[in-house]
């Protein structure tokens, strides 16, 4: 049905105010975002043609300005819009993240690296420095390398957490595969890091390994 037969307490909108965001459908909230649709095309149309397009929100909101661009009915000024809206999300993330002991509530700093690393399409190698008291210095993308792999190198790393002061790290990498199953070579690296580090008197916490939408931690595999 068109927008305009809907009636108005079922609008994307007014629907947000009286029932709250999570009641919208996907196309529901796309409409908000795209605000109007084009000529012979009403909003809601237009986001579920979107999300057809896209293969859903993820594609949607990780797409390339490019191919965002490309598509009839958005343009530069939606792209950015939809760029300042997911930095947003992610400095709240940072935000809440930095106030948090990060031993005590792991979840906090896997939804952060999850965010961060999850829609990588290379390898990306890095790390959460932490204080004395196990809150977050700063986080770092420290190696880049393909689909198959990024080279990570130990003294790089230390000077980091020496530069930061940092007491103790969280290790982060992605698999672009989507599997976030460790490899023998994370593995080795782990171990490997570990001994460099604690020459420097660094603490490994832990390593996460990031696939999609899911995450592995080698602290809670025993691994560490």
């Amino acid at each position: 049905m068109p927008l305009k037969q809907l009636p108005r307490q079922e609008r994307p909108r007014e629907k947000l105010l009286g029932q709250g965001a999570a009641s919208l459908t996907d196309s529901e909230l796309v409409a908000i975002f795209l605000r109007t649709g084009v000529k012979g095309i009403d909003v809601i149309q237009l986001a579920r043609q979107l999300l057809k397009e896209f293969n859903g929100l993820r594609g949607l909101m990780t797409a390339t300005k490019l191919d965002f661009c490309n598509i009839h009915g958005l343009g530069p000024a939606k792209y950015a819009t939809l760029q300042a809206m997911l930095e947003m999300n992610r400095r709240q993330l940072k935000e809440k993240l930095m106030r948090t002991e990060i031993i005590s509530s792991p979840e906090c700093s896997r939804a952060f690296l999850l965010n961060e690393l999850r829609d990588c399409t290379q390898e990306v190698f890095a790390c959460l420095f932490l204080d004395n008291r196990n809150r977050v210095i700063t986080f770092e993308k420290l190696f880049f390398g393909t689909i198959n792999g990024a080279s990570v190198h130990p003294r790089e790393i230390i000077r980091s957490c020496l530069t930061h002061n940092a007491a103790a790290v969280i290790l982060a990498h992605n698999h672009p595969s989507g599997v976030a199953e460790p490899s023998e070579t994370d593995q080795q690296l782990t171990r490997q890091l570990i001994q460099t580090l604690g020459s420097v008197d660094v603490r490994v916490h832990d390593h996460v390994v990031i696939g999609d939408g899911e995450i592995v931690s080698f602290a809670e595999r025993g691994l560490i």
